[in-house]
């Protein structure tokens, strides 16, 4: 797999994380029960501002555009502590995530039961890891 191809799948899942961040911002409700960590399978009652979603959506864009960089596929200039630092960081911060806080979120979360719990095993960790070793794939070939 070469950095191209590589780049071009981190492109594609940041940008759709962004597009459902969005969907959320304009009153989408898709997924929205499974997407907060709760104590156990209550009702989640925490609302999370219509700002902090705008924000995640924009950086999740952002970080496409980061590796839309690094594939080669444009030609837009950055800042050489990006390509030093930042393509680092960015797989660092995922497997950060897929581990998690050791109490709602992350491969070794001891809260297992709820609805978030259930879609953070099945979805959202594993989508964490791979995107930190694809990132670090890339970094490693590109050297």
């Amino acid at each position: 797999m070469t950095t191209t191809m590589l780049s071009t799948i981190l492109l594609v899942i940041f940008t759709s994380l962004g597009f459902i961040h969005f969907y959320w911002l304009f009153g989408g409700k898709w997924g929205l029960e499974k997407v907060i960590p709760t104590k156990d399978n209550q009702l989640n009652t925490l609302s999370i501002p219509k700002f902090a979603t705008l924000i995640v959506g924009l950086i999740f864009v952002f970080f496409g555009l980061i590796y839309l960089v690094k594939s080669g596929l444009t030609n837009l200039e950055v800042p050489n502590w990006v390509t030093n630092y930042g393509y680092w960081i960015l797989p660092s911060i995922f497997i950060l995530r897929a581990i998690g806080d050791f109490k709602y979120v992350g491969i070794f979360k001891k809260i297992k039961n709820t609805n978030f719990a259930k879609a953070d095993s099945m979805f959202f960790s594993p989508l964490c890891l791979t995107v930190a070793i694809l990132g670090m794939l890339i970094q490693l070939i590109d050297k």
